[in-house]
């Protein structure tokens, strides 16, 4: 247990210099905000839009996987330098870790954590089959656009007839 003593000292420290720093900085610090302190700072350009609210969750889960990387590295590196002297505890150990972070990957993949584009909508099955009924032509699946207004050939409405013409 004495060997353990100057880590948990340590540990006590750090979480005591970390809680005044805190503290102090709560109280000493002046506290005078302006809507100029508020804004943000983008070189000197007046910003042309208000800032989001919050950071979407997104950003910190793909700053959490690149860490995660990094750590699966940092275990890797060194069985693979040593793993003769590891043996067999070591090999199962590097893959036990590795299949957990594989199955943190691929559940985060699969909760669409790194779609950055616009949300997208979940498909209906029971729609999709629909779709490829044999009962579908192209004039059933293809969308016309832009015929308001106009007579059945396709000619706008505002333009004279032939028979208007005459």
């Amino acid at each position: 247990m004495g060997q353990y003593l100057p880590f948990v000292v340590l540990m006590l420290l750090a979480i005591a210099f970390g809680g005044l720093s805190f503290v102090a900085s709560r109280l000493l610090a002046p506290n005078r905000p302006s809507a100029a302190k508020e804004a943000p700072y983008e070189c000197g350009i007046v910003p042309s839009r208000e800032p989001p609210e919050r950071f979407p969750v997104s950003f910190y889960i793909v700053a959490m996987l690149f860490i995660m990387f990094d750590i699966e590295i940092i275990f890797i590196y060194p069985y693979a330098v040593e793993r003769g002297t590891l043996g067999v505890f070591g090999f199962w150990s590097i893959v036990v870790f590795s299949v957990i972070f594989f199955l943190t990957f691929v559940y985060e993949v699969a909760r669409g954590g790194l779609d950055w584009g616009p949300l997208h909508q979940y498909r209906s099955l029971e729609r999709d089959a629909a779709m490829v009924s044999a009962t579908r032509d192209s004039s059933s699946t293809i969308r016309r656009v832009g015929l308001e207004g106009r007579n059945e050939r396709g000619a706008d409405v505002s333009a004279p007839s032939e028979n208007e013409a005459a």
